[in-house]
């Protein structure tokens, strides 16, 4: 049963610390009670109040790991219905269908791919993590997750209704926490039981959200709390109506029954592949925790996963580089400094056309929040009394002596400023507004 406010407060240590990033010990109370912050934030909290608050802190959708090492996958842990509201914690863990159906050369490039396939977005790796294994008996089955486990290490979801069948094809790899997928009306105890054998997540699926929360409520009376729920959406509505129902029981209305991550299977909608790939970034963006596909053609799979990552950014916190001195294609003491914000999103445009123009350079990326050139300026943040300091501090005379520095050309209007700031022989040169234009400039720098 959850807990009010005040019956949560009065088991706080009542500092009114701030420490947990609230004013008060009833704010943070407030907060608690309606799910949108945890308890391990505050460092005073008892062991007493612990035992007590645990079960009525819990987010409203609950955390469930799926595999181990580098390639784990964390869903759930989710407290609001919109990202404005806070933020979404956990990325939905993207992968494809591996079937004993398969011939060894498609089972090989699907690993090959789990395996290789990533792309770098705004500095971080974006790549499918996860393995849904499915084959006709309990031998094949721990055959295939076997292999696929050996062969590129994926998080493994095992696709069965043959309780026997998944905990022969979990028990060898329980370390690795495979997904047991799925538990229905009809087999829930006996796969329930290989999970609480096993310690290993597993799924629920049902024909409708009433049957699926009757099974949610079952695992809850069974006291499992590593479960994923799949409401068997088949078609674009379902899936829309589906998920949100899911999230808003479970977040609006503290309906613990229903208050697990979800799994979709595009892969089994439809045999258009672009379809697929709608179905997925519906799935993606209506709170799914596992999307499968049916293969992982990166076409559609980095579209995807780039979705993914704007989604699940924190919209309080721009994504920025650290400051510092970036040094792009080797450059030497002669190579122009460049500099500009430290916005995820400008460095990597900025860089990239750097990269491709051939021509080294320094690039100087000053702290300011996270913000854009134009956003930086307007808040006083990218101006000369700051942006002198920064060059001085920055130890780029050693590197670059010459002490010749462009800015970008949407703040020309602090060039004059900058050189007087900066002094010492200084110059400022205003480059280009549009980072397209940045390979071209470069090239009429560098033969000037």
């Amino acid at each position: 049963m959850a807990l009010s406010g005040l019956q949560i407060f009065k088991l706080l240590a009542k500092t009114n610390c701030k420490e947990c990033g609230f004013p008060t010990c009833m704010a943070f109370a407030m907060q608690l009670a309606a799910g949108k912050a945890e308890l391990d934030k505050c460092p005073y909290v008892s062991d007493e109040a612990k035992a007590a608050l645990g079960e009525a802190s819990a987010p409203p959708v609950r955390k469930v790991t799926v595999g181990a090492g580098d390639l784990a996958v964390t869903v759930g842990e989710e407290t609001v219905m919109y990202r404005h509201e806070k933020r979404f914690e956990h990325m939905p863990g993207l992968g494809v269908m591996i079937t004993d159906a398969m011939d060894d050369a498609q089972v090989d490039t699907l690993m090959r791919q789990l395996k290789e396939q990533q792309f770098n977005y705004v500095g971080r790796t974006l790549r499918p993590r996860v393995a849904a294994i499915k084959a006709a008996d309990g031998a094949a089955l721990a055959a295939l997750a076997a292999k696929v486990d050996a062969g590129c290490g994926a998080a493994l979801v095992l696709v069965s209704d043959d309780a026997a069948a998944l905990k022969a094809a979990a028990e060898p790899l329980k370390d690795k926490k495979p997904l047991l997928y799925a538990a229905s009306e009809s087999n829930f105890d006996a796969v329930a039981a290989v999970a609480r054998e096993l310690d290993v997540p597993f799924a629920i699926k049902a024909g409708t959200l009433d049957k699926l929360a009757e099974l949610g409520q079952k695992a809850l009376d069974g006291d499992f709390k590593d479960v994923v729920l799949d409401p068997s959406s088949s078609s674009l509505g379902d899936v829309l109506m589906d998920q949100t129902l899911i999230r808003r029981s479970a977040v609006k209305k503290t309906f613990r029954a229903l208050g697990f991550p979800t799994i979709g299977f595009p892969c089994n909608m439809t045999d258009d592949r672009m379809l697929e790939a709608v179905y997925a970034s519906v799935f993606i963006a209506k709170y799914a925790g596992f999307v499968i596909l049916s293969d992982l053609d990166p076409a559609r799979t980095l579209p995807l996963l780039y979705l993914s990552q704007n989604i699940y950014t924190d919209p309080q916190k721009p994504m920025q580089m650290d400051q510092g001195i970036y040094p792009v294609n080797d450059p030497g003491p002669e190579a122009p400094i460049i500099v500009t914000t430290n916005f995820s999103l400008t460095y990597f445009t900025v860089s990239s056309e750097v990269e491709a123009s051939k021509m080294p350079a320094w690039l100087a990326i000053m702290d300011v929040e996270g913000q854009s050139v134009l956003t930086a300026w307007a808040a006083g943040k990218f101006v000369a009394d700051a942006i002198a300091p920064f060059l001085k501090k920055s130890g780029i005379e050693e590197k670059a002596p010459h002490k010749n520095v462009i800015i970008p050309g949407y703040v020309a209007q602090i060039s004059g400023e900058l050189e007087e700031e900066l002094g010492d022989g200084w110059q400022v040169q205003v480059g280009v507004r549009e980072a397209a234009d940045i390979p071209k400039f470069l090239r009429q720098w560098s033969a000037a």
